[in-house]
């Protein structure tokens, strides 16, 4: 009798387990991604190993501000060209090109000499601060790009959470970046430049595996005046928006915040002394007189030590940039405002006032502030800077799906190019700014080292402040009104007031985009409230 022979593991009846595969349209993503955060580590690292060497070789805030301005400059001149060229010679090429950028500009800090003048010394860091400028920007339309090239029109609640996550991870590496250029730099400079050129190489092999014709155009020549051609109402304002939004930040967190966290107290300035031990932190006694060791910093701050101070900085980033990964899951996902339009980032624009307006307050007329307490002064500094860190998160993470979901997709790289080129007049405006405010209130002059750091901190809060109105006031003009505003289970902008609009518009002779089309549509089927289901990355 024959009987049935069982199952082999290599019979066709058997279950096999199928290979793991990464989708086509995924790897580009997982290959910017990648390389686009490791160099991310870097530019951190850059940033807060430029900062603290500068305030232990007496640079001034106004001084240390020129210098970042350059990086910044040349960042807006970056994301011109940047957009131009990705568009034409594809995202690859702009990343190899910004990670060999980024490699010279920390071999040309091995050149550096104690023997410059502080002129010499100015142009020298300058010129270096201009090459990572341009590497981060470059490397940077990548990452910001990449997200829309992957999904489709109809996946907006999947782009804004691809967007989300990759921006907060971002952040939250370049936090990383902080910490590490500090700590590193306490042990040598050196040693700082060798570890960074290190990440650049790890990061140089996963770029050459990206398809080359990635972000190129696909239709027509694309003409240098295009990139400053403002045939994009939505994007253009929205642009304006966040040159303001970043200053509000930046008017205040890159150069006024490190210095107040390094300078020393006042009160212990120009007392008789024996030994460094018998003056406070971070002055010497010189001449039997306790000095300060950055007389261009001020006083009046907290005096923490470098590793100190990039970890208080590196932990801002970091928490910035975990609640950017998860401001869909946590925040706009369960108030129904995912995907967000302008009315969401309007309310989350005027809530960015609120931090930087208390904070400027309490460092003017808080007791505390005034007697120099500084358990209470560091406190202070924290919850506010936290609260801060959160609200501005959310603002970032809202601006960065608009600028894609508003970009042209066969432009994309152009679109993102000029809005980060506002990105970077934001950063710029912001920076300089900050120094000539912290330079300069207080008494800025002979005697500089005893200028009070706290009302310059105090008025760089206040143009935080007025920034992030701006801000806000420039975001309601942008026409993307579909679906109202949720907060939860309340309607705070009701979606026929925004039909009613639409038909005041067409009457008046408005024609009609595809906005317009898909408010037509829901008006058909009775809907209120515009629902999106969500998916999962």
């Amino acid at each position: 009798m024959s009987t049935s022979a069982l199952p082999t593991p290599s019979s066709p009846s058997s279950p096999t387990t199928p290979p793991v595969t990464i989708s086509p349209s995924l790897r580009p993503f997982l290959i910017i991604t990648t390389t686009y955060l490791l160099f991310t580590i870097t530019d951190g690292a850059l940033r807060t190993t430029t900062l603290l060497f500068a305030y232990q070789n007496n640079f001034s805030p106004i001084q240390l501000s020129i210098i970042f301005g350059f990086y910044e400059l040349s960042g807006v001149v970056t994301n011109v060209g940047a957009g131009l060229v990705g568009s034409r010679l594809g995202i690859k090429f702009t990343l190899i090109f910004g990670l060999i950028m980024q490699i010279i500009c920390f071999s040309v800090l091995f050149l550096w000499n104690d023997s410059y003048s502080k002129l010499e010394a100015i142009a020298f860091v300058t010129f270096a601060q201009v090459l990572g400028g341009v590497s981060k920007d470059l490397v940077k339309l990548g990452g910001k790009t990449v997200g829309k090239l992957v999904t489709t029109d109809d996946q907006q609640s999947k782009l804004f959470k691809l967007v989300s996550f990759l921006t907060g991870f971002k952040n939250s590496l370049k936090g990383v970046g902080y910490f590490l250029g500090s700590f590193l730099l306490s042990q040598s400079l050196e040693l700082s430049l060798v570890v960074n050129i290190g990440i650049c190489c790890v990061a140089f092999p996963f770029a050459l595996l990206l398809d080359s014709n990635l972000g190129k155009v696909r239709t027509g020549d694309l003409k240098f005046t295009d990139v400053f051609r403002l045939s994009n109402p939505k994007l253009t304002r929205l642009s304006l928006a966040r040159m303001f939004l970043f200053m509000s930040r930046d008017f205040w967190f890159e150069i006024p915040l490190p210095f107040y966290l390094r300078s020393p107290g006042c009160n212990g300035l120009n007392t008789v002394c024996t030994a460094n031990s018998e003056c406070e932190v971070n002055t010497s006694c010189l001449s039997s007189v306790c000095t300060n060791n950055n007389p261009s910093g001020g006083c009046g701050g907290l005096g923490l030590d470098k590793v100190l101070v990039g970890t208080f900085l590196g932990l801002y980033i970091i928490l910035y940039g975990q609640v950017q990964s998860w401001t869909p899951q946590i925040i706009t996902g369960p108030l129904n405002q995912t995907p967000p339009n302008k009315f969401t980032e309007v309310m989350y624009g005027f809530i960015n006032v609120v931090p930087t307006a208390v904070m400027g307050g309490v460092l003017f007329w808080a007791p505390w502030f005034l007697d120099y307490e500084v358990e209470d002064m560091t406190v202070t500094l924290i919850v506010g800077v936290v609260c801060f860190a959160v609200i501005f998160a959310i603002n970032s993470s809202v601006h960065s799906y608009l600028v894609v979901k508003y970009a042209e997709r066969d432009k994309v790289a152009v679109s993102v190019g000029f809005y980060y080129m506002s990105n970077a007049f934001g950063r710029l405006f912001g920076t300089v700014g900050s120094g000539v405010i912290y330079g300069y209130v207080g008494g800025y002059g002979p005697d500089d080292e005893s200028r009070d750091g706290r009302l310059g901190l105090g008025w760089c809060m206040v143009a935080g402040s007025i920034s992030s109105i701006i801000a806000a006031a420039l975001t309601f003009g942008i026409d993307d009104d579909i679906g109202g505003l949720k907060c939860g289970r309340y309607t705070c902008v009701k979606e026929r007031d925004v039909y009613e609009e639409r038909e005041m518009i067409e009457v008046g002779g408005g024609g009609v985009d595809d906005d317009d089309n898909e408010v037509e549509q829901k008006k058909k089927s009775g809907a209120v409230v515009v629902a999106v289901e969500e998916s999962k990355i």
